[in-house]
Parts: structure tokens; C-alpha cells; sequence
């Protein structure tokens, strides 16, 4: 399953009306509220996209958006040479907020996705993708915290009230990230198994005996540890569904470990006894062999037929078991975020 990067900006939304001339410190915010806010609504397009679309190319091209109105936004910026009256401390430091949110979205994003490209070849790999993604949040929420702090001094000096911002456009943002964050934490649970059963069903195509061991006994661990995490997981709104979903996988996996390693095990040790003995008869001539030979030999015929029935119909089973339980999550995981991700 492939992991939607995702980037949230924290909205920098001032609710002022409109203004151009900066006759007063009220007019110098509005103004630079007024670019913002461009830039919160190119923000929740880009959000939305992620959430409730399926075309990479749609939402490759909302990214895009993004980074031009901030680029625009920059521009308009940085033509206010003095500030307000000289003031410029509030304007340079949402100067460096765009920039280090340009460099973001639009640097950072490819290097993102180059490691998203291989993050499924290992759980450390898929681990070290979404902490990257995550580092490119926080760096912009650090900026998001100093501008913040820059405004409230701004508003201060000038003895202007900035309540809290609640527009309808902030609870959604603030929304998606929780929403977004949740689903993270139970994929990793999901992708830490997943992974691991991957690496179980390769060992058994290649007959290693002692690769279906470890991956089964890990494969066991990680579905205990996981089942563990889930009794003391808080879901989202309280909606367990993905939870569930995640629960199943767990349940199916320990299974795995438990019932169908251990006939798959079985099974190839008897195949490798039948091939060690067929080659013995091989090699002896039909008069060399003697009756007890023949008749264990011929015994061990029987079961290994008797055998490859229950392998095959045991191997049917699991797999079709297999193939429904990650198609729920993933369906569950996509219905879940369209669920809570408000649309626009």
C-alpha cells in the first residue's frame, strides 16, 4: 500500500476587513491577511486533493498551486520596504515562513517522494519516509509558532486584539491533521506485519526452511506487540472502524504464524524426505531393492499425494484469507480519511 504524503500548513488567517492603505497598523494586517489567507485556501485545495482524490496527477497540480501562490504571496511581501512605518519584524518573519515553506513543498517534496519510491522495501525504510515527512511538518510549524509570536508582539505594540483564529477553513485544517496522524500510527502497525508476512511468503517460494521460521516467529511478535498497541489506541472521533480493520490484520496475521507456517513447514519436510528417498530407489536397480523398501517407499508416495491435496487446499485458503484482509484495510484506511476529511 502506498502512503499518501502529505503536507499541512498551519492557516495564518486574519479576520480583518479589507484594507490597502496602511493609514493604521489594523490596514498593514489586513493586508498582509489578505495574502495569507490566499495561501490557507491553495492549502486546504492541496489537503482536500490528497484526501478525497485518487488522480496523482490532480493532486501533483493542486501542490503546484500551492507553491505559486506563495511564491506570489512572497512577491507582494516583500514590496512593503518599510513595514509599517518602519516596522518590520512581523513582515520578515513571514518572509521566512514562505520561504521555508516554498523550499518544502517544492524541494523537500521531491526528495520525499524519491524515498517513498522504496520506503516499502523495509519497515525501517517506511519508518524513516514518514519521520521525514513529519521533520518537513514540524520545520513549518516552528515557523508557524515564531510568526505567530511575531504577530501577537505586532498587535501588542499597537494595541490591536487577535482572538483565536475560527474560521470554518482552520477547524478543517486542523481536522485533517488529526485525521491524517491517525491514520499514520495504525498503518505502521498495519505495515510492520504486512511486511513481514511478505517476507514469510518469499521464504516459502524459495523452500528456505529456516527463513519461514524467523519471518513466522517475527511475523507472531509483531502481531502480539501490534494487538497490544490497539487496547490502549484513542481512535479518531471515536470511530473505530480503522482500528478494527487493523485488529483483523493483526488477528489473521498471528494466525499465520500459528496454523499455517507449521503445516507449510510440515509439509516441505516431508516433500524433502520423499526426494531424499526416491533418489536412493533411483539408484538402485528394481532387483536390489527389497519388499520393505518398496512398500515404505510406496507408503511414502501415498502420503505425500494425500498430502499435497491438504497443502494445496490449506494454501488456498490463506491466501484468499490474506487477500480480503488487506483489501478491507486499504479500502478502510481510504473510507476512513474520506469519512473525517471534510470536503470542500
Amino acid at each position: 500500500m502506498k502512503l499518501t504524503f502529505t503536507l499541512f500548513l498551519f492557516l495564518i488567517i486574519i479576520t480583518f476587513s479589507n484594507a490597502q492603505e496602511f493609514k493604521t497598523p489594523v490596514d498593514y494586517l489586513n493586508y498582509i491577511g489578505k495574502e495569507t489567507d490566499a495561501i490557507s485556501r491553495t492549502t486546504w485545495k492541496y489537503t482536500s486533493a490528497v484526501a478525497h482524490s485518487k488522480n496523482a496527477r490532480r493532486i501533483d497540480v493542486t501542490r503546484k498551486t500551492l507553491v505559486k501562490s506563495i511564491q506570489n504571496a512572497t512577491k507582494k511581501i516583500e514590496a512593503l520596504k518599510d513595514g509599517y512605518k518602519g516596522d518590520v519584524e512581523y513582515k520578515d518573519q513571514l518572509l521566512a515562513y514562505l520561504s521555508i515553506s516554498e523550499k518544502q513543498i517544492n524541494q523537500e517534496y521531491e526528495k520525499i517522494i524519491n524515498m517513498q519510491e522504496v520506503a516499502e522495501q523495509s519497515y525501517d525504510f517506511m519508518e524513516a519516509f514518514i519521520l521525514a515527512r513529519d521533520l518537513v511538518n514540524t520545520k513549518i510549524n516552528e515557523e508557524v509558532d515564531k510568526l505567530n509570536a511575531n504577530q501577537k508582539i505586532f498587535a501588542t505594540k499597537y494595541g490591536i486584539q487577535i482572538g483565536e483564529d475560527k474560521s470554518e477553513l482552520g477547524k478543517k485544517m486542523k481536522i485533517s491533521n488529526e485525521v491524517f496522524e491517525n491514520h499514520t500510527q495504525l498503518f505502521l502497525i498495519f505495515f510492520k506485519v504486512n511486511f513481514t508476512e511478505s517476507l514469510l511468503m518469499n521464504a516459502i517460494a524459495e523452500n528456505n526452511l529456516n527463513a519461514i521460521q524467523q519471518n513466522s516467529n517475527a511475523l507472531e511478535q509483531y502481531s502480539n506487540e501490534g494487538l497490544d498497541k490497539l487496547k490502549t489506541f484513542k481512535a479518531y472521533n471515536n470511530d473505530l472502524i480503522l482500528v478494527n480493520a487493523t485488529k483483523k490484520v493483526l488477528e489473521f496475521s498471528k494466525k499465520e504464524a500459528l496454523e499455517f507456517s507449521p503445516k507449510v513447514v510440515a509439509f516441505m519436510m516431508l516433500n524433502q524426505k520423499f526426494q531424499k528417498t526416491k533418489k536412493i530407489m533411483d539408484n538402485k536397480s528394481v532387483a536390489s531393492r527389497s519388499k520393505e523398501e518398496v512398500d515404505n517407499f510406496n507408503k511414502l508416495v501415498n502420503e505425500l499425494n494425500k498430502e499435497v491435496g491438504n497443502y494445496n487446499a490449506n494454501n488456498n485458503k490463506f491466501n484468499s484469507e490474506r487477500a480480503n484482509t488487506i483489501n478491507f484495510w486499504n479500502v478502510t484506511g481510504d473510507t476512513f480519511i474520506s469519512k473525517h476529511v471534510p470536503i470542500d
